[in-house]
Order: structure tokens, then sequence, then C-alpha cells
């Protein structure tokens, strides 16, 4: 039986999402590790979000009660700092109680094709040991917006093709991040209600247009396990794609390395397979 790997997209209370200490929608970052030792998980990194959108504006149902302090009137959010001391801090504390467990820093980093250098001018990239790079928002109106929120905006077909259409432009340079995450992230959002149940058919040449991009920059897929959806590694593996990485974008201890088991088949079936170290992308 194949063991598992490290769990390369989790969140910790230095997520500006969770809530902050002592939030209860957080999960605290000792507590998550004192989870991943429970479930025999080898290591995992805190991505933490790193989201530096100046005029991303948003509806208020987009936001959880603990996030709604986070939205002005004017429908702007305003993202506090990331704490980078008090994270790392954190970690080494977390290393010291936890020496079975492999704990790698890293980010969770939003657009970074748009705010790279913003990033480098609060904080030193290098000192994170993965960092995996997110598409959040795409223009709108002359600021940028969630698909959630375009979805009240913009035909639903239209929000699924303009996501997909800007990930050759979040791979085309050489910014600093290794794996792409959650490339269903516009599907987590689909307006069931008034389109049905989301069909990936209905956008494969879109998703595998967009698989050819990563492919081609030499970045890995990330399989979210938030929600498993088998064709992604199969149109991943059939697009050229050499790597993957697991992350189940826990925000709590509980949903910590949520569906590995079945990811890790989903993706051996394609023909990818571990590295040495746990911590390692898995290739084909």
């Amino acid at each position: 039986m194949t063991s598992l790997p490290a769990d390369s997209h989790v969140h910790s209370e230095f997520s500006w999402d969770t809530g902050g200490p002592g939030s209860r929608a957080s999960g605290t970052m000792e507590a998550t590790c004192a989870r991943a030792v429970q479930l025999g998980l080898p290591g995992l990194f805190f991505t933490e979000h790193l989201d530096l959108e100046d005029a991303w504006f948003s509806d208020p149902e987009d936001f959880d009660d603990h996030e709604a302090h986070l939205l002005g009137a004017d429908g702007v959010v305003a993202v506090p700092r990331f704490d980078v001391d008090g994270y790392l801090e954190s970690i080494d504390r977390c290393r010291a109680l936890f020496p079975q467990l492999r704990i790698g820093t890293g980010l969770e980093f939003g657009q970074p094709h748009l705010r790279t250098e913003a990033a480098r001018r609060q904080l030193d990239l290098t000192r994170f040991d993965r960092i995996i790079g997110s598409l959040h928002t795409l223009e709108f109106e002359g600021r940028r917006a969630e698909p959630n929120t375009l979805f009240r905006r913009l035909p639903a077909d239209e929000v699924l093709r303009r996501y997909l259409a800007e990930v050759p432009a979040l791979v085309a340079g050489d910014e600093p991040f290794e794996v792409v995450t959650h490339l269903d992230y516009a599907a987590r959002y689909w307006p069931e209600e008034a389109e049905g149940p989301f069909d990936p058919r209905r956008f494969e040449d879109e998703f595998r247009g967009a698989m050819r991009a990563i492919a081609a920059s030499g970045r890995a897929l990330e399989i979210n396990t938030r929600r498993l959806r088998p064709w992604i590694p199969q149109w991943w593996a059939e697009e050229g794609g050499r790597a993957v990485s697991f992350g189940s974008d826990s925000h709590v201890p509980l949903t910590l390395a949520a569906n590995f088991p079945e990811a890790i088949a989903m993706v051996e079936a394609w023909g990818f397979c571990p590295g040495t170290d746990p911590r390692d992308l898995w290739r084909r």
C-alpha cells in the first residue's frame, strides 16, 4: 500500500481567511500538526495566503462572519498584512513539538503574475520551502473579483472560460512558484441552482489548454482533494503534465489530508509515482 504523501496545501491561523488567532474558523498550526501525527501523515507545508490585490471587490454574501470586517462599505476587500515573523516563530515551535513530522514553510500566492514585485517589497520569498500559485480573481470593470461574485454579473460559461483563459498568463513568466493550485477554483462556485450540475466536458478544451500551458512552464499541478475530480489527473497526463502535488486546502485540522487515499489511486492510474521523500512532487 502506498504511504501518504505530504499535504502541500494547508492553512493555519496565519491565513487571513481563517479569522486569525482565536477564531473558531481557524485551525491553529499546533492543532493541525497534532492531527497530522494522528493520521500518520509524514509531512505538510503551511501555505498561508499571500493576497496583495489593491482593488478587489466582493459581495457581502461571499464573506463568512469571521471575514466580514475585512469588507468595506464600497465592497473593496482589505486583506491584512501577512505576519511572516509570527508565522516563522510558530513553525519553529511546531518543529520542536513534533520532531517526527516534516513541516515545511510555504505560501499560497494569489495572482503571482501580477503581484510578484509587490510581494518582494514585503518579504523574502526565498525563505519559503514551497510556493504554490493561485488564480483567485479576474478583472472586471477595472477592478478584480472572485468567481463567486462574478457569477452574479456575467453568464456562468463566460466566467469559467475567462478563468481558464487567464491561466496561460499566470504561468507565462518566471514568477517563483512551482505548483498551480486548484485549477477548478471557479468550478467550486458554479451556480447549480440556475445552471444545473457542473459538467467539465462543456469546458474540456479550455481546461486542456490551461493544462498544456502549465505543463509547458515546467510547473506541477495540484490535485486539490477538497473535491475529487478524476478527469483532472487524466487530462493533465494526456496534455503532457509531468508532476503533481497533493493539497487538501485545509483551513481546520479536521480536513487535513482529506480524501488522500482516493487521490493517490487516481494519480497512480495515470502513471504518477512518489519520490524518495514524502514531500517530493509525484512524477511520471
